[in-house]
């Protein structure tokens, strides 16, 4: 028996010794990659908006060149290593090429994914950390390769959209974003008077240190939306960093509630009609005034 055991030990230490090699090889391969695309990674200099989003974007390139970089080397490592379990590598490689041939038929659309994922990645049209809003999804980006991108929505359930199936997408997290307060008031009420209340809390709110800081432009009174018989509408326009028109919105509707009830002013209703988020090229296209 232990002689039995020898003669096995002699014949496999050779191919431990091998497939320890191999692992080793890849593992410090993997390794050196891993710093390689840690150079790709410019880290922010500063604390401006530019410079993070830049770190972002290549943090998320390094991420995925690096992910699929390593499938590969991982990949090599194990045909390497098959002969030393007496596994011929030459039909293994022959099969693998006749089934890399058959799916390349049926992957058209991972083809199509990857090279959209690309692009995604390339353009910077959105990254890790992003608030996108895709079709009928919307929600803050977790998760981005060249495949897939996962969303965490409003309901706090994660969103996996294949990239392929993105065609237009909309980025609501650079630059700024806009809200609009339409307020309804009853026919009877004096429009000068209710201008003069809304520019009030307008100003109140542009006043408060605690919300100050949440605010680009405005709040700002574009004028008399819409009116009839049963009502007319006054529009507020009100620019946030980017993701906080929500809370910003809100915090208006209630100054302006606040303020209506002081000076006996009826309201009809009071409420967000539009969110949007529009890039620095849009703002120089057109004026606030427009968006309306």
């Amino acid at each position: 028996m232990p002689s039995s055991f020898n003669r096995w030990l002699n014949l496999t230490l050779p191919n431990i010794l091998h497939l320890l090699g191999i692992f080793v090889s890849a593992l410090v391969v993997n390794r050196i990659l891993r710093a390689i695309t840690n150079l790709l990674i410019k880290h922010a200099a500063s604390q401006t908006r530019a410079a993070q989003v830049r770190e972002q974007q290549t943090r998320t390139l390094a991420g995925v060149l690096y992910g699929a970089a390593s499938r590969v080397i991982w990949g090599v490592a194990l045909l390497t290593a098959l002969p030393e379990f007496g596994i011929n590598v030459t039909p293994v490689a022959t099969l693998a090429g006749l089934a890399s041939l058959a799916l390349g038929f049926g992957a058209q659309n991972l083809v199509r994914d990857l090279i959209t994922g690309f692009y995604i990645i390339l353009e910077d049209q959105y990254v890790v950390g992003d608030t996108i809003q895709f079709a009928d999804y919307a929600g803050r980006v977790e998760h981005l390769t060249l495949r897939r991108t996962v969303l965490r929505d409003a309901r706090g359930a994660l969103v996996t959209i294949a990239n392929g199936e993105i065609r237009t997408v909309s980025n609501l997290s650079r630059d700024w974003s806009q809200a609009f307060v339409d307020v309804s008031l009853a026919p009877e009420c004096p429009i000068e008077k209710t201008m003069q209340a809304l520019e009030t809390a307008a100003a109140a709110l542009r006043g408060d240190p605690a919300w100050s800081q949440t605010l680009v432009d405005g709040p700002r009174i574009l004028g008399v939306q819409s009116f009839d018989r049963s009502s007319s509408t006054v529009r507020l326009q009100v620019r946030t960093p980017p993701t906080r028109q929500d809370e910003v919105a809100r915090e208006l509707r209630r100054r302006i509630q606040v303020e209506f009830q002081k000076q006996g002013i009826p309201i009809s209703s009071v409420q967000r009609i539009e969110l949007a988020s529009v890039s620095h090229s849009s703002q120089e296209a057109g004026q606030p005034e427009a968006a309306g």
